[in-house]
């Protein structure tokens, strides 16, 4: 879901990128509060902002998701779809890197070898690149980061998600209000279509964030980086056969390191669940 909103926001080159991000988190915050609603969880997240530090979790993610989203949208906007992937190839290398050295979670062997096959992807498609990446570091390293604090945010995926929508929506709206003065934005530009994509980026946004948070509170970090992967092999895919996108042969190479990482780690993945069954079999009574 996250590697084809790439198609969606492709819709909306005609407008300013930071506008589309304040857009964005604006229809987020909206769409939450109505699953906030629905499950009555305010008190929850009432409690949660009267607490200090959640808050400031709270603000801090919302922060580097709003930095993530930025650069990825302006990257998308700008033809440069192949750059995002290489972000959302070194996010997994960080993320793991957090479950080793701040969680201090222990890798198996095939997820060592994975780490390592994903290195050697990252940095033949650096190389390959000819210059430093600053959008992919930019992308990876917000991400990463904003993993690790979603962890320490101490409310479901669903109320998390919508603690984040909420800490920023005023200032969302705000720069709303200055950018919509300009000649060139949404709301003195868009079409019904464009209207109905700009609305609708609070649904495209829920609902994978949602289960991202999810997944980032229920299994290792070890793991969580190296299934990232699946996102940036999407985005090549799109930057190279949808969007005409220049492709050397050294990029392939890199994405074939790529691959063979997610072989061994999804092969480790269902070797583990294999022998926890197995495990359960043989102790439950007869």
């Amino acid at each position: 879901m996250w590697g084809l909103l790439t198609v969606y926001w492709k819709q909306l080159t005609a407008f300013d990128a930071v506008e589309l991000i304040a857009w964005r988190m604006t229809c987020a915050a909206i769409v939450m509060s109505i699953v906030v609603t629905v499950r009555g969880t305010w008190p929850t997240l009432r409690a949660a902002f009267a607490d200090r530090r959640t808050v400031v979790r709270l603000v801090v993610a919302a922060l580097l998701l709003s930095f993530n989203w930025g650069s990825y949208v302006w990257a998308v906007l700008d033809d440069r779809v192949i750059e995002t992937a290489l972000g959302y190839f070194i996010a997994p290398l960080a993320t793991m890197a957090i479950g080793v050295l701040v969680l201090k979670e222990t890798p198996s062997v095939p997820q060592r070898i994975a780490f390592g096959l994903a290195s050697v992807a990252v940095l033949v498609l650096t190389v390959s690149a000819g210059r430093p990446p600053w959008v992919a570091i930019a992308i990876a390293s917000s991400w990463s980061l904003y993993a690790l604090t979603k962890r320490r945010i101490p409310l479901d995926a669903i109320d998390g998600m919508a603690g984040e929508t909420l800490a920023l929506v005023v200032p969302a709206i705000a720069v709303l209000a200055v950018l919509s003065t300009r000649t060139d934005s949404v709301v003195q530009q868009a079409g019904a279509v464009d209207w109905v994509l700009v609305l609708g980026t609070g649904v495209i946004t829920a609902v994978p964030l949602t289960l991202f948070a999810s997944a980032a509170k229920s299994i290792p970090f070890t793991l969580l980086g190296p299934l990232n992967l699946t996102v940036p092999v999407i985005g090549f895919g799109l930057g190279w056969l949808l969007y005409s996108e220049t492709v050397p042969l050294v990029r392939f190479v890199g994405f074939a390191f790529v691959w063979a990482a997610l072989v061994v780690v999804m092969y480790d993945r269902i070797a583990a669940g294999r022998r926890l069954v197995a495990d359960v079999a043989v102790e439950a009574p007869l």
